[in-house]
């Protein structure tokens, strides 16, 4: 069977310049620089270029109504294989080839006029994807039901907040069925509920034929959809195959990864202004530093750093994530009303919470830190760590691994209802 999808040796390079740190050539000099070399581009003196490869030798093929997941940490070459598929940036080497009708949902706003309304945008979208108006109309009602924007149809989308681009966006991509779906991480910047109406509508577009590329860090989603992965690490392809064996296969390096030297690592993102050297947990009076707690356990997570003088306004957030992807909890320093103010040269993060609420089990820890608005340093499974049982509800009991991901603090009763007609007890099947 032909392939709808065919990737063959995709690379992509971008050069990157890097100028000197402090100081400024004179007006002279650079006279004196373009008169020497009139042809040549002006490079300011003392700077140097580097050549990165996004992506490096790539190939797989897609069948048609398959739908296949690529996963791999920050800078692997997820996004930059998505933006070549969908034509928004070509290869350096290499070539892919999409037979059919090609909707793209990759950032935010991608393909959207911002002075245009909602309708309008429905039927540009419509007309990029090769679709006739009348399709569209046909298709109308549908696209703004599942996008919950009828209120706001009318209005010009650079008012609508990120969650209603991408409701509207994905809406259009989904209904106007494309050949290939391709969908980026963006979906995670909607709600749960409207995460969870995607997912069931791509699953859906699948069974009609239609083929679905799927890049995301959730590995719930991934392994629940995809019959197939593609694991992508540093822009070079790792393995493909069976879905729940490259998730294995990643989760196995990213928990190598989280054992190396928090410094050294270089799969972040973030100007650098401020970077995470290392991060662990703290507890007991003596404050010791360790990668296992308890549930229940009173204690800091911590995150030593080194930046820049002079970085102001900062914010600093923690997430803790299963072994699977999925989120169960962020610290973030803004969420909760606390001002860090500026940063030293060499200091750390400290987030003290009570009562440890995680089951057992084995966990991520991602740090995420902002100047100004502007990223800084965030780095994904910065370390891994492991809670074991402890008495969380004090009832001398020990959850286990199959009590899910987070404990509560619970109250149970068991009154007699005499309010109503039935009793639990009185209501019978059938």
């Amino acid at each position: 069977m032909t392939p709808i999808v065919e990737i063959n040796g995709l690379s992509k390079a971008y050069v990157i310049s890097h100028q000197p740190k402090a100081g400024y050539g004179s007006l002279r000099d650079d006279i004196v620089n373009i008169l020497r070399r009139p042809l040549q581009p002006h490079i300011t003196q003392g700077a140097s270029r580097e050549t990165v490869w996004a992506l490096d030798d790539v190939s797989c093929d897609v069948q048609q109504g398959e739908i296949f997941g690529v996963i791999g940490g920050n800078g692997a070459g997820k996004s930059t294989l998505l933006k070549i598929l969908s034509r928004i940036t070509y290869p350096t080497k290499g070539h892919a080839i999409l037979r059919g009708r090609v909707g793209s949902l990759l950032e935010v706003g991608t393909g959207f006029h911002p002075e245009l309304t909602g309708r309008e945008n429905i039927f540009l979208n419509g007309a990029i994807l090769g679709i006739r108006k009348q399709e569209i109309t046909r298709r109308f009602d549908e696209i703004v039901a599942f996008s919950e924007i009828e209120r706001f149809l009318d209005t010009p989308v650079k008012f609508y907040s990120s969650g209603m681009y991408v409701r509207l966006a994905f809406a259009v991509a989904a209904h106007l069925e494309p050949d290939v779906l391709i969908v980026d991480e963006v979906l995670s910047v909607g709600d749960a509920r409207f995460q969870k109406k995607s997912l069931g509508k791509m699953g859906d577009a699948a069974t009609s034929g239609t083929t679905v590329l799927l890049v995301s860090h959730n590995m719930a989603s991934i392994e629940s959809l995809c019959t197939r992965a593609m694991f992508l690490e540093h822009g070079q392809l790792v393995e493909i195959g069976p879905t729940t064996k490259i998730i294995e296969k990643y989760l196995s390096i990213a928990s190598t990864a989280a054992s190396q030297n928090l410094a050294e690592r270089t799969d972040r993102q973030g100007d650098g202004r401020l970077r995470f050297t290392s991060a662990g947990l703290r507890s007991g009076e003596r404050g010791q530093y360790s990668d296992v707690a308890q549930c229940g356990q009173d204690l800091e997570f911590v995150a030593a750093f080194t930046s820049d003088s002079g970085l102001k306004h900062v914010n600093a957030s923690m997430a803790v994530y299963t072994a699977a992807g999925q989120c169960l909890m962020v610290l973030d320093s803004e969420m909760a009303g606390i001002s860090l103010g500026s940063a030293p040269r060499h200091g750390r993060f400290s987030c003290r919470i009570e009562r440890l609420p995680l089951a057992p089990g084995q966990y991520f820890l991602n740090l995420f830190c902002t100047a100004n608005g502007e990223i800084v340093d965030w780095v994904q499974n910065a370390v891994t760590f492991h809670v074991e049982a402890g008495d969380f509800f004090g009832t001398g009991k020990l959850p286990s691994s199959s009590h899910g991901g987070l404990l509560v603090p619970q109250e149970w009763s068991c009154d007699d209802d005499d309010s109503s007609g039935a009793r639990p007890s009185d209501v019978t099947s059938g």
